[in-house]
């Protein structure tokens, strides 16, 4: 049975990506940063005979070697600072956790004696501002933020050290993605929190950033899906976009997870919520993605946000 590694597998894609691994066959060996909740807390108890638990701060190089000497085929790295607030609130953290700690990962897996397919998990944010449309790989990556900068730093050396070393290495730059499972400190979610507390307290206000923003949201279990087809298919040494190539207005968004909710939600400006360097459109061209692998999103958006707004309710 082959082994996969996922770092940060207890996290929001962690989970989300050990269910997909071991849906397909995979052996998962579940890399769990510290106070990180154990397999047994998130997965049944008829998969976690195919899981190994190990624990780990992959800032630290003792940690590193020891989660590097489990022997694994490939490799998802999600462990990351992922929230672009967090980023901006410790640059110099994200920069440690999304860089150093990466490479690091690659040289303690050579130390190793392994060789095996890595993907790294970026960002589509690493492309900046100033698109209209759909963003292909060709694109010049220009991040306007400390946490598309620690991605884009970490793309460009994972990418130099897997061609020096020898070692198969992936990019997936992922657009903006939700479900069921995701925390409050991202938009989506933020939302649907909201507005449900508004229409416990009946006060129909809900504070919001700038909804003048176009994403391409992806429901998580349709990217980690991608995640899988590209450790299979895809070319070592390039980057794929994961996206959908259609754009959601935010309005629009808040609008629909009120219609769910049932609250007559008042979208009220709140600057405290608002991102600086706010990309005003951000759409990705999935194209190298569907032609390498076939991939195309299965679950509509309508329905990640009814999964999103059933699972807070639980």
């Amino acid at each position: 049975m082959k082994r996969l590694l996922i770092t940060g597998a207890d996290g929001f894609v962690g989970r989300w990506m050990t269910r997909e691994a071991l849906a397909e066959g995979w052996h998962v060996v579940a890399a769990i940063g510290p106070g990180g909740a154990p397999p047994s807390a998130w997965l049944a108890p008829a998969e976690q005979g195919r899981v190994t638990r190990v624990d780990g701060d992959l800032t630290l190089a003792a940690d590193r070697l020891r989660i590097a000497a489990e022997p694994v085929d490939a490799v998802v790295h999600l462990a990351a600072v992922a929230s672009g607030a967090d980023a901006l609130r410790d640059p110099s953290h994200a920069m440690e956790v999304n860089l150093t700690a990466a490479t690091g990962l690659l040289d303690a897996l050579v130390a190793a004696g392994q060789r095996p397919q890595l993907l790294f998990v970026s960002t589509g944010e690493v492309y900046g501002g100033g698109h209209d449309g759909p963003i292909p790989e060709t694109a010049p990556v220009r991040p306007l933020s400390p946490y598309a900068e620690s991605k884009a730093s970490a793309e460009a050396a994972v990418f130099e050290m897997g061609e020096r070393l020898n070692l198969p290495v992936l990019v997936a730059r992922a657009f903006p993605h939700t479900g069921p499972g995701q925390d409050t400190r991202f938009v989506l979610p933020a939302f649907a929190a909201r507005i449900r507390d508004a229409g416990v307290t009946m006060r129909h206000e809900v504070p919001v950033g700038n909804l003048d923003v176009i994403r391409d949201f992806l429901d998580v279990r349709d990217v980690v899906r991608a995640y899988l087809l590209l450790i299979a298919m895809g070319t070592a040494g390039t980057a794929y976009n994961v996206s959908s190539g259609i754009g959601q207005h935010l309005a629009t968004c808040f609008a629909e997870l009120a219609a769910l909710l049932g609250v007559p939600a008042v979208a009220v400006p709140d600057a405290s919520l608002v991102r600086p360097a706010d990309i005003p459109v951000l759409i990705g061209d999935p194209s190298r993605l569907h032609a390498a692998t076939g991939w195309t999103p299965a679950i509509p958006f309508d329905q990640t946000l009814q999964d999103l707004v059933n699972a807070q309710a639980h």
